[in-house]
Formats: C-alpha cells, sequence, structure tokens
C-alpha cells in the first residue's frame, strides 16, 4: 500500500532505549562517559530516563523494570495524526498504546512495526 497523500509522515527527533535495570547504569555510563556524547536535561518522571544529543536527534535512556533486554523504540511524526491512525488502521498496522501510558488528551498514540519496533506517532515538537 502507498502513503496516502493526504497525510504527511516523518521521522521524529526522539530515540527511546527501553533498558532492564541491571544494565542501566553502564549503557547510562557507555554513552556519558566512553562516547562523551552531550547530556541532556534529567528526565525526572517515570520511567528514570536519561536523555543525550545524538547527532540532530535525542536518545533517551530508560530504565524498564520487567525487560529482560535492550529494546529501541522511534518517533514518527504525523502532520495530522488523526488522519495518521486511519491511514495506519487502512494498511493493517498494529496499535500498541497500552504499552506505555501517554498524557491525557494528547493525539499522539503507539504502533509496532512488522519487525515489531515500537513507534510513537504524533505532532512532534513545536
Amino acid at each position: 500500500m502507498s502513503a496516502d497523500p493526504e497525510v504527511a509522515f516523518a521521522g521524529g527527533r526522539n530515540i527511546a532505549m527501553k533498558v532492564p535495570p541491571h544494565q542501566w547504569e553502564a549503557t547510562v555510563a557507555f554513552y556519558r562517559d566512553t562516547l562523551g556524547l552531550e547530556e541532556l536535561e534529567p528526565f525526572t518522571g517515570q520511567p528514570p530516563s536519561v536523555g543525550f544529543a545524538f547527532g540532530p536527534n535525542r536518545l533517551w535512556i530508560d530504565k524498564v523494570v520487567g525487560m529482560s533486554q535492550a529494546e529501541l523504540w522511534l518517533e514518527v511524526t504525523a502532520d495530522d495524526p488523526a488522519a495518521g491512525a486511519e491511514h495506519l488502521a487502512a494498511a493493517g498496522v498494529v496499535r500498541c498504546d497500552e504499552i506505555e501510558p501517554l498524557d491525557p488528551g494528547s493525539s499522539s498514540f503507539w504502533i509496532s512495526s512488522p519487525a515489531q519496533i515500537v513507534h510513537l506517532v504524533g505532532r512532534g515538537d513545536p
């Protein structure tokens, strides 16, 4: 299925690495100390997260209880999230909104690619 010309998608700035607690400190140290990436303002919510400047992107390393291995999650922006949701549903894309709560009233939502990579779909940064 080709992309709907009424909906424009683009890669977002955020990459989330969901890391089990037993790997979190070493993973943060790798990006901070070994690679020397610039650390961003800390995120104080849940899950605990440390962000780094990752070229033009932001890499967030989240400490997630109950995980056995790390996962990468990506962000996709849509100029019209509601139309994007309709387009993705028509294409058979699996929504997985229960994967992580979003702010009430948010137009963003979660999907999974065929390779089981989680994507946050939303309007993106202002």
